[in-house]
């Protein structure tokens, strides 16, 4: 049986023109994404959102608009995830090198502006300009082949 499409959701957080960044895989890839993670059952994606962002970051976040529907997929699986990514402002806490990821996923974070991320392996493709883009750019990443 295969398995169901993964839903996500994702947090593009900007703070002082630098965007929040954290490792992919733990230990696995020198891939970045933006934090977030896979929705749970019963709750709302923004709600989904908030917990993952404070357990990979330990901030708390206001998610606000929706900017970006991303999917990837493995084509020698059956693995496939739509990630849907909104605007985020702090709202509390800061970013602390003793923070650990309850999940033990999220190892690394880091904030990064525009030109040290076009130095980076980041996904998706489209991630820096949505992000910087301005309130008003949205955009969906139809299906992308997954990296590691």
């Amino acid at each position: 049986m295969k398995r169901p499409i993964r839903l996500a959701a994702r947090a593009i957080i900007l703070n002082e023109n630098r965007l929040l960044l954290v490792n992919a895989w733990k230990g696995r890839s020198d891939l970045w994404c933006a934090p977030g993670g896979g929705a749970e059952l019963h709750s709302s994606l923004p709600d989904n959102l908030a917990r993952e962002v404070m357990e990979e970051t330990g901030l708390t976040v206001a998610v606000g608009d929706l900017c970006l529907v991303n999917e990837f997929h493995d084509p020698k699986s059956d693995f496939h995830q739509v990630d849907i990514y909104f605007r985020c402002d702090i709202t509390a806490g800061e970013m602390s090198d003793t923070w650990v990821d309850p999940e033990g996923i999220v190892t690394r974070r880091r904030w990064v502006t525009r030109a040290e991320m076009q130095r980076m392996r980041v996904k998706p493709d489209s991630l820096a300009a949505v992000a910087w883009g301005g309130e008003n750019a949205i955009s969906y990443d139809a299906l992308e082949p997954i990296l590691r």
